[in-house]
This record gives structure tokens, sequence and C-alpha cells, in this order.
């Protein structure tokens, strides 16, 4: 019976065993995902505007391209695109006739001039005119910058008129002085500027000269002369290597209506005067001006760089004028540049600048005789018309006074 009640009680707890065993693995195993619920079904994001964040867009009013704003502006609706400025070509300038130039700049050259005539007659109306008295005078027509021999030759004629006349008064001594001045100075020469060719045209004149004189100013103010005498007028700016020295010329030219030709800086200045040259052709215009770069008179390659330019503009015709500009206040050292220059190229006249500043006028006879040919113009000012013909007894009263 003890037997029959321990197989009974082991089989109990092996029953309650292998039960445990089967609940505990249940619960371990994972439950199963529950049934997916139905998505909502949406539409897809649109593009973001322009400033916005990617969102789904809004309802919002649509508005018209006339109520866009516009760059740099307000809405277009009425609003007019502001234009860019125009560009205004310039004046063309209608410089003064050249006819009397010369006169009505009287009293700017006098304001320097009239201590030589001055002083002359002051010493022509001495009561004895003595040695002393003739070697003042002497005196002060080489510190005019007369010269030596233009010097002696008026003191000689002074001296002989003087003793045959017998009698000084003041309106006689100013007329003497006047007409020997006037004799000195040459009232013979021909001091036209050549431009206008019988057989040709345009006429060629090219200007020449140091640095430092006035040159592609001159050129500038000839080109006014030429154009209030009814020419029409080409300029070349064959001076390549003196930084806006074209840009200066140009606007000459502009002021007058007048065309420039102009090459690259540092370019061959021969290029730029040939090309000048065809271009005035090419147009019919009357005068083509070549300005040329300021050379140094002791630079041998640069001078002969000058005489290169003229050769290859008589390619296509021989030159009218080459002009020398001269800085009237250098006085004897200008001879030196005058003389150089005149071996390189054919001077055919002489330009005389800073007249109305501390120049001696005496200068205008001692270049004509170091040279040869004719003072034809001389610049009395900065001014766009102080470029003025030459002319001997509106000098010799400037010179003397009334």
């Amino acid at each position: 019976m003890d037997i029959v009640i321990l197989a009974v009680v082991i089989a109990v707890v092996v029953i309650g065993a292998l039960g445990g065993l089967v609940v505990g693995s249940r619960r371990k195993k994972p439950l199963p995902p529950p049934p997916p619920a139905a998505p909502d079904i949406t539409a897809p994001p649109a593009e973001p505007h322009v400033g916005d964040e990617a969102e789904t867009p809004r309802d919002e009013p649509r508005r018209t391209i006339e109520e866009v704003d516009l760059p740099g502006g307000g809405a277009a609706t009425g609003t007019a695109v502001e234009e860019p400025p125009v560009v205004e070509a310039p004046v063309i300038e209608i410089p003064e006739p050249t006819a009397g130039r010369l006169v009505r700049l009287r009293t700017r050259l006098s304001r320097s001039q009239n201590a030589l005539g001055k002083g002359l007659l002051t010493l022509l109306s001495r009561e004895h005119l003595d040695e002393d008295t003739w070697e003042e005078i002497e005196d002060t027509l080489l510190t005019a910058d007369v010269g030596v021999q233009p010097t002696q030759e008026l003191v000689e004629r002074l001296r002989e008129r003087v003793r045959v006349l017998g009698t000084r008064t003041p309106e006689e001594l100013r007329g003497l002085l006047r007409e020997e001045l006037i004799t000195l100075v040459g009232p013979d020469l021909d001091r036209t500027v050549k431009t206008e060719p019988a057989d040709r045209k345009p006429g060629i004149v090219m200007v020449v000269g140091v640095n430092g004189t006035g040159k592609t100013t001159t050129t500038g103010k000839l080109a006014r002369v030429l154009v209030a005498d009814g020419r029409t007028v080409v300029l070349g700016a064959a001076d390549t290597f003196r930084a806006a020295a074209a840009d200066q010329l140009q606007t000459w030219g502009e002021r007058v209506g007048a065309h420039t030709v102009r090459g690259p800086e540092a370019g061959d200045p021969a290029s730029v005067a040939f090309d000048a040259v065809k271009e005035g052709k090419e147009m019919g215009v009357d005068v083509v001006l070549i300005d040329t770069a300021g050379r140094l008179h002791t630079k041998t390659g640069l001078m002969d760089e000058l005489g290169k330019v003229k050769r290859v503009v008589e390619k296509h015709a021989p030159l009218d004028e080459v002009l020398l500009v001269l800085d009237a206040t250098t006085g004897q050292n200008g001879l030196v540049q005058a003389r150089v220059f005149a071996e390189v190229v054919d001077i055919t006249g002489i330009v005389l600048t800073k007249l109305d500043g501390t120049a001696k006028g005496g200068i205008v006879v001692a270049v004509q005789r170091e040279l040869g040919v004719p003072v034809k113009l001389i610049g009395l000012g900065e001014g766009a018309d102080d470029l003025a013909p030459f002319e001997p007894a509106a000098f010799v009263d400037a010179l003397i006074g009334d």
C-alpha cells in the first residue's frame, strides 16, 4: 500500500513539473504583431516657394505678372524702367578767326616785352649818344636774346640814321626804332603755314620738338586755327611714348570736330603717322597734323626715329610743313635744339611758345637767323585760342609799346 501511495506522489510531481515547463515556454514566445491599420492617403508635397519652407502649399491668391515686383524697382504697373544715362557728344566749339588774332593778343605780349622797347627808347633819347650809350644799347639787345650778329647790324643802322637825321624827338625815335626792328625781324619772309598743296589733298604737317615745349598742345591749337579758317583736319597721335599724349590730342580734336588717329601705347609712331595720312586721304580732309614724340636732341636713336617717321609719311606724299616748336623762355638754349632738329628733318617753320611769360622777344630774330626759316606761329598763353600767326609789325608794336 505504501508503494502505491509513493508511486502516485511521484507521478503527480512529474506531471506538475512538465506542466510548468510548457507554460514557461509559451510565455517566452513573442506575440504576433497586430494587423496594420489602413493608411491615410494624402497628396504628395508640392515644390516649395522661393524663400518658403518645404511644406504643403496653402491656398493663397494668385498674382499676375503686372503685380510682381521687378528687380531693382517698384511694381511694373505704370512704372517706367529707368534708362541708363546717355553720354552726350562733346559740343563742337567755334574758334576765333585767325585774322588779327595777334593784334587782339597784343596786350598779353607787351606785358613782358615792353622792357626791351622802352629801354631802347630811353637810351636813344639821351642828349648825348656817346660810345658808352651805344654799348648799353647793344647790351639791351643781347639781353633780349637778339643775338650777336643781328645786334651789331641793328646798332650800326641806328647810329647811321641818328647821325644823318640829326634830330631825335620821341616820335621820330620811336618811328626809327620801329622801322629798324621790323626790318630785323624780316617782313618779307613767307610766314604762311603751307596746308593747301595745289596738286592733292590733304596737306601734311608734322610737328616736332623736345620734351616740355608744349608740342601736343600746340598741335591741338593749330587744329583750331585751321578749323577757324574753314579747313577740315585729321590729327595723328604719333606720340606713343608719353602717357596720355594721345588722349590729350584727341580731346583737342573733339572740341573742334577733328578726327584723331591713334595707336597702342609704346607702339610704332611711324605706323600711326602713316595711318593718319591714309585715313585723311580716305576722308577727303584738307589737312593732316601729325604730333610726334618729344625728343631730346642729344639722343641719337630718338632723332633717327624721327627721321623714320618722316620717310614713312612721305610714302603717301611729301610733307608740306615741318614745324619746330621751341620754348621761347629757353633763349639761346633753344638754338642748340633747333640746329640738331634741322639736321634730321627739313624744318620749314618755327612755333615759339610761352612768349607771354619771361621770354625775351629777341629770340624771334635769333632763331630765324640760325635756321634760315621764319617764325610762323607764336603762343601767347594757356588759352585755347592763344596761338596766333606771326605778324612782324604787330609784334614790334608790342615790343616798343605805344
